[in-house]
């Protein structure tokens, strides 16, 4: 293998490099013969009559047809309904992925078929959501949207392992590279995979065929675009050394000749950590793809990668401070890395041979590429990167035999209208929607001041024909695009989720140091000596390393949520605080759980004894009580209600560990499991979640919600203890796994499987986010609580 691989990389190229230049050549032509313009004037004439609308002047007075922001996706969505707008708006953008993402001509009978029937699907989808729940299109990109579409193909194995090796990729991107442009680019490839596999299938195919092809493309999707965040952005970013980028570009290259991963030697810069973790996962990522593929379809992925990848290290190793570079320089990678590209996914899934496929993303790819370098251009300047727009701001004077990336670009959209796609007019169409969508993106991204400046530098050489494109940019209506809106909104949901993210861990840390300076039991002046072993006992319950969710979750939604005095709730805190240690010391006795760790240290009946423990958790369940006696600046009737809530939970918690002692080596089934885990471990998030409330005097029907919440979430919770007992790291979780398993406990991994336990424990996930649309406020802390829940190693 290593030799066929290695003798055919230089003609690879070369093949390819050739066939760019014979393209970029005839674009080069058309260019200096300005013959896009009269073409192009033409086919915008033909266009305007569907998207230059004159209105009456009493539509100016019609407030329930304004346009709305497309930001505030959900009423944009039903303005588009209102107005008649929909299908046009859903059939455009979806023309428009089968054209960009699958290679597809729109003349073709069988896809607008099934054009069509993606539109409907999705119209149908957006029209449910929005008269159900009001949800947003980007609810469906939620993790819980996620696994519902999961669970109806029957995927949900799958789901749940990219959605763990999302989160551990977001974790491992180095702070000096672009978090949310990495993860969007990266879920971006795996939905097209996923949509390139959806369109191979046969309209007949099976419902247990369809589930395996989706889990095989959700699995390849990630594998593939693991390269865009870990070798493409990388290699970009400041994040690796010269040298790191060196050996690791070294790397790289070696897989693409030899079939297969080198081992990691000796690494010798700073990034050894980074460097580990990536490796290892472009290895199984590359053995997967390899391994997946059918023999025939192994010779072109190797060499469009190699393409791909030689290309972009031509474009990086340019230097924006070298004035001689040809146009072929600056243009032919981009044919190249942007055709290989879409030819890679082809090969990665083992498609079938398509000449039309490979012939129409050919000549498709530079037109894309030079819509993202015009968008990024003022960001690749800023970095230095040179693209063909950046090295045309900096030379255009010095250099007249410079082509306008701007002209070349308009040059791409006639040759592809008219020579590609033979003049179609649903192609014309298209193309042009998203030509003047990206200019009036760019205008309202820059303001007009820019945008105008912009065009005087790329546009002035055509001055009617821009005359033209302003007037509608400035007029067309009918133009946006919603994989362009989905987008928009995934980029706002990352940031706004790493800021809300931030949030939750600074205010658990915050509100975890405040409350473990609240815990401890004092040991007044003259106390008795035989008093102080029995607090002693209890201090070191309570100061060891605990999570102190509970307590935190009390401290969010009374001060953060319902605007109680963090200083009056305090009493509180200690409660729940004094009741949890309790009933873990109980947990831990011989009697029943007969652990002999916790939180990182020995057990109290270890340290002490027996008796010691006994005693120690009453006296933490009476300390409760004190407390919660205490909340002097409330209603000493709601205060009241509180206590007796309090009371009829903490039976019910005995009554659910007794439930789980009685059960010790029985085949329980779920439901008896779901019941002994509510009781055990939902009811303590409950009473975080409505003591708080009660002392709030919110409505009835909230605490109802909030208690569903609590119901989904202890289960959820409750799960992924049972993996991780059987999964987790000692020393990360401080206190030893297999005890289920050695104390002959039934768990949902015991009643499950692994798997199914997985399973159960993200439909719990999905029902706790449901019942958070029930409660008449936006917790967003829960919707963070809810994810550690179910995300955390401890």
């Amino acid at each position: 293998m290593n030799v066929v691989y290695t003798d055919h990389a230089d003609t690879w190229y070369r093949l390819a490099e050739q066939k760019a230049a014979q393209y970029f050549a005839s674009l080069s032509v058309q260019v200096k013969e300005k013959t896009y313009v009269h073409t192009l004037t033409e086919d915008f004439q033909l266009w305007r009559r569907n998207h230059i609308h004159h209105h009456s002047w009493l539509s100016f007075f019609s407030r329930r047809k304004r346009k709305p922001d497309s930001k505030d996706s959900h009423r944009y969505i039903q303005w588009l309904n209102d107005t008649g707008k929909l299908d046009g708006y859903l059939n455009r953008s979806v023309s428009y992925m089968y054209m960009r993402d699958l290679g597809k001509a729109l003349d073709s009978p069988d896809t607008e078929t099934r054009i069509r029937r993606v539109v409907a699907d999705i119209r149908n989808r957006l029209i449910d959501s929005s008269a159900t729940n009001g949800e947003n299109p980007s609810e469906s990109m939620s993790l819980a949207g996620l696994y519902r579409w999961a669970q109806k193909e029957g995927v949900e194995t799958a789901m749940i392992w990219v959605i763990n090796k999302l989160s551990t990729v977001s974790s491992h991107i180095p702070k000096e590279m672009n978090a949310e442009h990495a993860q969007r680019k990266l879920i971006k490839i795996i939905i097209g995979v996923i949509l390139h596999v959806d369109d191979e299938m046969d309209d007949n195919i099976s419902p247990t065929e369809r589930a395996r092809s989706l889990d095989e493309a959700i699995r390849l999707g990630y594998s593939y675009g693991l390269t865009y965040p870990f070798i493409d952005d990388l290699l970009d970013s400041g994040v690796l050394t010269a040298q790191e980028k060196e050996q690791y570009s070294h790397m790289i290259r070696e897989a693409l000749l030899t079939g297969s991963v080198p081992a990691l030697g000796d690494w010798t810069g700073k990034n050894l950590d980074l460097i580990q973790y990536i490796h290892g996962e472009l290895r199984d990522a590359f053995e997967y793809i390899r391994d997946y593929q059918r023999p025939e379809a192994q010779n072109t992925f190797f060499e469009q990668s190699y393409v791909f990848f030689h290309a972009q290290e031509l474009d990086r190793a340019k230097d924006l401070s070298n004035p001689n570079y040809a146009n072929e320089e600056l243009f032919i990678p981009i044919i190249l890395k942007s055709s290989s590209s879409r030819l890679i996914v082809r090969s990665v899934i083992s498609a079938p041979v398509d000449e039309g496929f490979d012939h129409r993303t050919f000549y498709y790819g530079i037109y894309n590429q030079l819509a993202d370098d015009f968008a990024d251009m003022f960001d690749d300047m800023q970095d230095g990167a040179v693209t063909p727009y950046t090295y045309y701001l900096k030379y255009r004077d010095q250099r007249p035999d410079l082509i306008n990336p701007f002209e070349l670009y308009w040059t791409v959209i006639s040759h592809l209208i008219h020579n590609v796609h033979r003049s179609n007019a649903k192609t014309r169409e298209v193309i042009l929607d998203r030509a003047i969508n990206g200019l009036k993106r760019c205008k309202e991204r820059v303001g007009s001041e820019k945008y105008t400046e912009i065009m005087e530098i790329f546009a002035s050489g055509n001055p009617e024909f821009n005359r033209l494109v302003q007037q509608l940019v400035r007029k067309a209506d009918d133009v946006d695009f919603f994989d362009k809106l989905l987008r928009d909104q995934m980029v706002a949901n990352l940031k706004n989720n790493r800021k809300e993210k931030e949030d939750f861990y600074n205010t658990i840390q915050t509100v975890r140091h405040q409350i473990n300076d609240i815990l401890e039991i004092p040991k007044h002046d003259g106390i008795l000596p035989m008093k102080e072993p029995l607090i002693d006992a209890a201090n070191y319950s309570l100061v060891g390393d605990g999570k102190r969710l509970r307590p935190i979750l009390t401290w969010v939604m009374g001060v953060n949520e319902y605007g109680l005095q963090a200083s009056e709730i305090l009493p509180l805190l200690r409660s729940l605080e004094y009741m949890h240690t309790a009933s873990l010391i109980f947990d831990d006795l011989p009697s029943q759980d007969n652990a002999s760790t916790r939180r990182g240290r020995p057990t109290l009946h270890q340290v002490h004894n027996v008796a010691t423990a006994e005693l120690t958790g009453l006296f933490l369940i009476q300390r409760a009580i004190k407390e919660q006696s205490s909340l002097e600046h409330f209603n000493p009737k709601t205060v009241l209600s509180l206590i007796h809530y309090s009371a009829e939970k903490t039976e019910e918690m005995c009554m659910g560990q007794a439930m789980d002692l009685q059960s010790k080596g029985e085949a329980l089934t779920l439901e008896q499991l779901n019941m002994i885990c509510f009781h055990k471990t939902g009811i303590a998030f409950e009473a975080s979640l409505v003591m708080p409330a009660i002392l709030a005097e919110v409505q009835a029907t909230e605490i109802a919600a909030l208690k569903k919440f609590a119901y989904h979430a202890g289960i959820a919770f409750q799960i992924k203890d049972d993996l991780l007992d059987r999964e987790g790291d000692l020393l990360i979780l401080g206190k030893p796994t297999g005890k289920d398993v050695e104390n002959n406990n039934s768990t949902f991994v015991s009643i499950l499987g692994l798997e199914g336990a997985r399973k159960e424990m993200w439909e719990h996930y999905c029902l706790a986010m449901e019942a958070l649309k029930e409660i008449p406020r936006n917790i967003v802390f829960l919707k963070h609580l809810l994810n550690y829940l179910v995300n955390r190693d401890r």
